[in-house]
């Protein structure tokens, strides 16, 4: 990785949270010649969860990681993304994806379950990092930096990674003070049923023997199904209007009849669907503004993914950002040779990634507008100008001259989410900016 390169100065970091962006952070820093340590607060080391969508923008790296034969061995291509009406099942929009979006962005999409991701990079890191389980982290001092942990224990390191997500206790130090997430008055319900089920009824087989992500649009509802695990497993999420006391738990186990109840008169599919699910999970959708800074003013404590940018699931970018923090955050300390250089390269991460993020981040917010619309006057111009755009890609896949006009189905926003390379960005970043503006700080250091 990082073309050959190490750091000339290892650095002790510590990185707070084992989930997929702890676990990407700290392989990748290992991968640039530090010596790391993951501290993560539960017992036994496990990834919860249900589906998730890797574009190119991740699986580039991954692949680069040496995962790509894990990856095609449990995770599934998309052919196409599929847009459809809520109460009828038509078909809006139908775009390429799978080996399209290969060909145009340089690596593949997947879809996965978070668990097997988790399990690959746990697999990728460990002979590398020193993973701490039962390590609670209660307080901390940036400036030094140390980490006092629940049971007492005072853990001294050089820079300070936290990975810790939505309910990041290390955020509340570059905040300044208790930061909390806010409930968005909206919630999913996810579900995963085995794809046997789907294939004994005629009406669901094709969605699991034709993969592609299929999106059921509604009023303030809208539902992505998606297949993972080899094919053998169905994933669902269902988002909607929370219902619930904002002070609620996070995330319940809730009834399947409850769930029905808020898609009530959706097509023939869904209602068979549904009948699959014995119970669901309900997770409350939280959000975060964005933060002026992600680095402690010292110099000594960064965040990476969900802890200082959380992004709701309507652009299915939240792992994507996580990932991308990491593999700039390694690349750029594969160039650290002196102490002098540890904030400067803080910042640089941040030069690097903030507008992408924040820029994904708000996208996030809006598409769930588009995505929720309500039957009527907008609703039927969004419907008209998907069509539209399908027939458009339609008529370029063979040949013919489109008609143009709308970009409703990907195109420059698709290059932005997918087109990107986080570590492309960093040598670039190197080149134009750090070898003349961080490279001079190289001094011999005896502290």
């Amino acid at each position: 990785m990082y073309q050959g390169r190490r750091a000339v100065l290892p650095l002790d970091i510590a990185v707070v949270g084992c989930g997929l962006g702890g676990l990407t952070a700290a392989y990748c820093l290992a991968m640039a010649g530090h010596k790391v340590t993951i501290l993560e607060s539960v017992a036994k080391i496990g990834e919860i969860g249900a589906g998730i969508f890797i574009g190119p923008n991740v699986t580039r790296l991954l692949i680069r990681w040496g995962l790509e034969s894990r990856l095609r061995e449990v995770a599934v291509k998309p052919e196409a993304r599929a847009m459809r009406r809520w109460c009828t099942g038509e078909t809006l929009s139908r775009i390429q994806w799978g080996d399209a979006m290969a060909k145009n962005h340089g690596a593949p999409p997947y879809h996965i379950h978070r668990a097997d991701l988790h399990s690959m990079l746990y697999d990728l890191a460990e002979p590398h990092v020193n993973i701490r389980t039962n390590c609670r982290v209660v307080s901390m001092n940036p400036s030094i930096p140390t980490l006092m942990l629940k049971s007492g224990e005072v853990v001294h390191a050089d820079l300070v990674i936290g990975a810790d997500g939505l309910k990041s206790t290390t955020r509340h130090f570059v905040v300044g003070k208790p930061d909390e997430p806010r409930p968005t008055g909206d919630a999913a319900y996810r579900a995963v049923v085995p794809t046997e089920m789907l294939l004994a009824d005629p009406d669901l087989r094709s969605l699991v023997e034709t993969p592609e992500i299929t999106m059921w649009l509604g009023p303030q509802r809208h539902i992505v199904a998606y297949n993972i695990r080899a094919k053998e497993e169905y994933n669902i999420a269902l988002c909607h209007t929370d219902r619930d006391p904002p002070e609620e738990l996070w995330r319940i186990e809730e009834s399947a009849d409850r769930m029905k109840e808020e898609f009530v008169g959706w097509e023939p599919r869904i209602q068979k669907l549904l009948e699959l699910i014995p119970s669901t999970l309900k997770w409350k959708l939280m959000d975060r503004a964005p933060l002026e800074t992600w680095i402690h003013e010292d110099g000594r404590l960064a965040l990476v993914g969900d802890a200082c940018h959380p992004m709701l699931p309507y652009a299915g970018q939240g792992v994507a950002m996580a990932i991308e923090d990491a593999a700039v955050l390694g690349n750029l300390f594969s160039h650290l040779s002196s102490r002098a250089q540890i904030a400067p390269l803080l910042h640089a991460y941040e030069a690097i990634r903030y507008e992408r993020a924040t820029r994904v981040q708000t996208f996030s917010r809006l598409n769930k507008a588009t995505l929720h619309l309500p039957d009527g006057l907008e609703q039927e111009q969004r419907d008209r100008k998907m069509r539209a755009a399908m027939d458009d890609a339609l008529k370029k896949a063979r040949g013919e001259v489109p008609v143009g006009g709308t970009d409703t189905n990907g195109g420059e926003k698709e290059a932005i989410l997918y087109g990107y390379d986080a570590d492309e960005e960093a040598e670039k970043w190197w080149r134009e900016h750090g070898e003349s503006e961080i490279g001079p700080l190289r001094v011999p250091s005896t502290t």
